[in-house]
């Protein structure tokens, strides 16, 4: 598997997961939602939402850059949130049509993707201001780590409100192949 199909796969993960997580998610009441739970974004809903956030900052800084992908140019046009904890949604339901929308512009992104790409020198400001340039595949491997990051916890909340996600391990989206 080369970096490219690896981050394809890492995509294809990250819609799959996010899928069953908001399907785990919509069966909880609205204040379960919403209860503090001790995450490090408070509730679930804080941490689903702070995925989106993230994922919208990264994306943009993406598509700023002066490799050009149309995949981005719909992410783009979102407004920018005003920080990684800063409430975009106040119900699940738009959360989770945000939260979809990213995540095909992943899988579409991560498509037209050439691995020339991913040696590139991406430069952006983080939240803070604060200038940085690093490699695009290191970064690209951090987005994606993030994510599944945040979603074990977010799985461990679902967990003590007594819903289970299913497995989420990404052996299941890897091919088997024969001996």
């Amino acid at each position: 598997m080369n970096r490219i199909q690896q981050l394809q796969l890492m995509a294809r993960y990250n819609e799959w997961m996010n899928d069953k997580l908001y399907a785990a998610a919509a069966t909880l009441p609205q204040a379960q939602l919403f209860e503090a739970r001790g995450a490090f974004f408070g509730s679930l809903f804080g941490t689903l939402n702070h995925l989106v956030a993230a994922d919208m900052i990264w994306l943009k800084r993406f598509a700023r850059q002066p490799l050009q992908w149309p995949s981005l140019l719909a992410v783009t046009q979102l407004d920018d949130p005003s920080g990684l904890a800063v409430r975009l949604f106040d119900h699940l339901d738009a959360l989770h049509e945000r939260r979809q929308m990213l995540d095909a512009a992943i899988i579409a992104w991560t498509g037209e993707l050439v691995d020339a790409d991913l040696d590139a020198t991406l430069h952006y400001a983080n939240t803070a201001g604060v200038q940085g340039s690093r490699q695009f595949y290191a970064l690209l491997t951090h987005f994606f780590n993030h994510q599944t990051h945040h979603r074990g916890q977010a799985t461990t909340l679902l967990c003590q409100a007594c819903v289970d996600v299913g497995s989420t391990d990404l052996l299941a989206l890897i091919p088997n192949e024969s001996l």
